[in-house]
């Protein structure tokens, strides 16, 4: 007779960051699914040797190893889709354990002749890793039709290093889902005029009618970054093309990194957690805290291990377990990006300091969720976070981020010896509550005009020495002119100012699908 291999546990222990990566492909990096998968293969396949020994029936070992990944890894999937009915981790988490248990009590009891289900078990788990790797190469073959030229390498020894002692730094500040001042008042009741008073007072111009182009991260900063609309991507690659590559390559390399060390910049990059802007192959430094990409903090959400590192009552009795056995799982999201946050502040104050002409580009995850500020700065837990809800612990998170920010721009006014160039500026506004709860088939056609406002009203301020503010700027500037100004005053350009509208997008579903909104965002 054939023999049967017990191939399922391994295929199972590969198919959630498949899946996952799948589902993100076009805003991940491949080489941050290598060490997950390398990881659950190796756990899966020392599992499988060790229960194979104890058991002496490696299809009984199989069994247990398999029933443990495939719940391990659907928890979190499960736990949001009960979410909405009141079930929390407290009842989950037992009921969860109490399967597992029960799946390999039966797999060691049974009496059973386990080959059949064991080839069914293969089949399956071959099925569920073939599925997400068409769709994976299928995208590698897209992606490849539509690529960008990449720009060649700037040639810095026709740079005069003398003349760029006199160019000023330049810092370019998007903070995430930081929201106009009529947008904090109307929806979240909180009157940000300190703040904004605040920067009037040190000399910023604050724009009064500030709204983004795009309404999401990756089609705003394509925007703001390359210095123009990107409608014309729907229109060469189709309303209905679903693939981000092309966008999130526009992310990479980008006109205005170009243009800056084409005349001498050292270009800084703070990326944060977002895997398109984590790092970019084209700056000079690549500032990050700690390894946490987006893609294994997703990856772990999905997991049993998950609700219980969030909760320090079910997670005290982790802290005697083998660093070896669980430091893969064991990051503290929340307190990373606590502690990320306030390095980037940090690293950004040093900024001043440098001797060459510096171009900073940050995107800084701030008062974008999780909320893990108050608003003295202090860390907050899931509990807490829970406890105050949404619209309190994004306000308390913001107050914090103002906080931040006045000493920062403190800093770099006081100790640059030549005056900098400053642009605070939002890429998009918090989501609407009705938004968060479908996201994936949420129509922004169908959107009201407050919501509108609320996703795309933005921070926008700018901090230009030496330029007559009333002659150059103007309260409904966006982001898209931003640079263009900038070059004209500082660099002698020729830019003509595009049209400051705004565009929103059908739905998650078709992210090249654009439709002007201008109007309804300026409507009282």
């Amino acid at each position: 007779m054939k023999k049967l291999f017990v191939v399922h546990p391994l295929l199972f222990a590969l198919f959630p960051v498949l899946a996952l990566y799948s589902y993100n492909v076009a805003e991940v990096a491949p080489s941050e699914i290598v060490l997950p998968m390398a990881i659950l293969l190796g756990w899966a396949f020392a599992a499988l040797l060790l229960w194979g020994l104890i058991l002496r029936n490696l299809k009984k070992a199989g069994l247990v190893v398999s029933i443990f990944m495939i719940l391990f890894f659907s928890y979190g999937h499960v736990s949001n889709a009960v979410e909405g009915w009141g079930v929390t981790s407290i009842v989950l988490l037992p009921i969860w354990g109490m399967l597992i248990i029960g799946g390999a009590v039966f797999a060691m009891k049974t009496r059973r002749d386990l080959r059949k289900l064991t080839s069914i078990l293969n089949i399956a788990a071959i099925a569920l890793v073939i599925i997400p790797s068409i769709n994976i190469a299928v995208h590698e073959v897209r992606a490849a039709s539509h690529q960008i030229q990449r720009s060649e390498p700037v040639d810095t020894n026709a740079i005069d290093l003398e003349e760029t002692r006199t160019l000023p730094d330049i810092y370019y500040i998007v903070m995430d889902r930081y929201a106009s001042a009529s947008t904090l008042e109307e929806v979240y009741g909180f009157d940000n005029s300190e703040f904004l008073n605040y920067l009037s007072g040190k000399g910023l111009y604050v724009a009064c009618e500030p709204v983004s182009n795009y309404m999401k991260t990756r089609s705003s900063l394509a925007s703001s970054l390359n210095m123009q609309h990107i409608n014309y991507l729907g229109e060469e690659l189709g309303e209905g093309f679903t693939d981000l590559g092309p966008m999130y390559a526009m992310l990479e390399d980008y006109e205005l990194s170009r243009f800056l060390r084409a005349k001498g910049y050292t270009y800084l990059h703070f990326g944060g957690t977002f895997e398109p802007t984590r790092t970019n192959d084209y700056a000079d430094i690549n500032i990050t805290y700690g390894d946490s990409p987006e893609f294994l903090v997703t990856l772990f959400k999905t997991t049993m291990l998950h609700p219980v590192l969030e909760d320090n009552r079910l997670g005290l009795w982790l802290e005697e377990l083998p660093a070896w056995l669980i430091s893969p799982f064991l990051d503290d999201l929340r307190v990373d990006k606590w502690n990320g946050i306030l390095y980037e502040f940090d690293k950004l104050a040093e900024v001043p300091a440098m001797e060459e002409p510096t171009y900073v580009f940050a995107h800084i995850f701030v008062p974008h969720e999780p909320y893990v500020f108050d608003r003295d700065g202090n860390y907050v837990s899931l509990e807490e976070e829970e406890e105050r809800g949404r619209n309190v612990g994004y306000v308390e998170q913001l107050i914090f981020t103002n906080t931040k920010l006045m000493a920062l721009i403190d800093e770099i006014l006081s100790t640059s010896e030549v005056p900098p160039i400053i642009i605070l500026q939002a890429d998009e506004g918090p989501w609407p509550e009705r938004y968060d709860r479908d996201e994936y088939y949420f129509k922004w056609e169908e959107a009201t005009d407050t919501e509108l406002k609320q996703k795309m009203g933005i921070l926008n301020a700018y901090y230009l020495p030496n330029v007559d503010y009333e002659r150059h700027l103007y309260p409904s500037i966006t982001p898209v002119n931003s640079f263009r100004l900038v070059f004209n005053l500082y660099f002698d350009t020729d830019f003509d100012l595009l049209a400051d509208t705004s565009y929103a997008i059908h739905s998650h579903r078709y992210p090249y699908k654009f439709f002007d909104v201008t109007e309804r965002l300026r409507s009282d």
